[in-house]
């Protein structure tokens, strides 16, 4: 019950604050418990059993061979019926509500209208976060540390196999089934770009055409048909 209600969304209308500061439960919510009294009674009922049971036995060790009543749970004539000695009980599953107005909803956190000031919010910190000097030094960092790598990158230790027309072929279709983080962790590029390669939208540079060749793992008899074909 305790996982249920951590779970369950409570509205700001579900509660009441006295003139003392006191919190009280309004009917509403006080409804809902109760509808759903019968479920948690059965899910507590093999533990009130237990409870009893172990009471039965260190109260009255003369007795203890003696089976104690199961009213709660009828463990003893579900076993006499060769059933399962407890029924399955399912908890209830609760509403889906959304975080911002309370209005109920299918799926995901908010609804239409909530949905459109979070985002908001998102791309607002976000470009502010980018525009502070640190993200800046970082951005112009990885810039350089990108240029220089292009700069210092050889040609020739390209394999001739692996030619744009092979990784437009036979690289790019394969990394649908590779995450961006994936891709992202071994090229060393942002997010976007990542997404960008994997969707196709992107051709890298050509000094990750090996890599990205390698990550797929792309078939040797693949790169042996290209080295005789060239």
């Amino acid at each position: 019950m305790l996982e249920w209600i951590t779970r369950e969304p409570l509205r700001r209308a579900d509660f009441f604050e006295t003139a003392t500061g006191n919190c009280r439960l309004m009917s509403g919510l006080c409804a809902k418990l109760s509808e759903t009294a019968s479920v948690w009674g059965k899910l507590v009922a093999p533990w009130a059993e237990y409870v009893a049971r172990t009471l039965w036995t260190r109260t009255s060790p003369s007795r203890a061979s003696d089976p104690i009543p199961t009213p709660l749970t009828q463990q003893h004539r579900r076993e006499a019926k060769d059933r399962p000695s407890f029924p399955t009980v399912e908890a209830p599953k609760p509403e889906r509500l959304c975080r911002g107005c309370g209005k109920e909803i299918r799926s995901k956190r908010y609804c239409s209208d909530c949905a459109v000031a979070v985002i908001r919010e998102g791309f607002d910190l976000g470009r502010k976060a980018a525009q502070r000097p640190e993200s800046l030094a970082k951005r112009s960092a990885t810039q350089r540390m990108h240029k220089q790598a292009i700069k210092s990158w050889n040609p020739s230790n390209l394999p001739l196999w692996l030619t744009r027309d092979m990784y437009v072929k036979q690289v790019q279709p394969a990394l649908a089934s590779i995450t961006k983080s994936q891709i992202r962790s071994t090229l060393g590029v942002s997010e976007p770009y990542s997404s960008a390669i994997q969707a196709g939208k992107r051709v890298p540079h050509p000094r990750h055409w090996q890599a990205l060749a390698e990550l797929v793992g792309v078939p040797a008899n693949v790169q042996n048909s290209g080295q005789r074909s060239n």
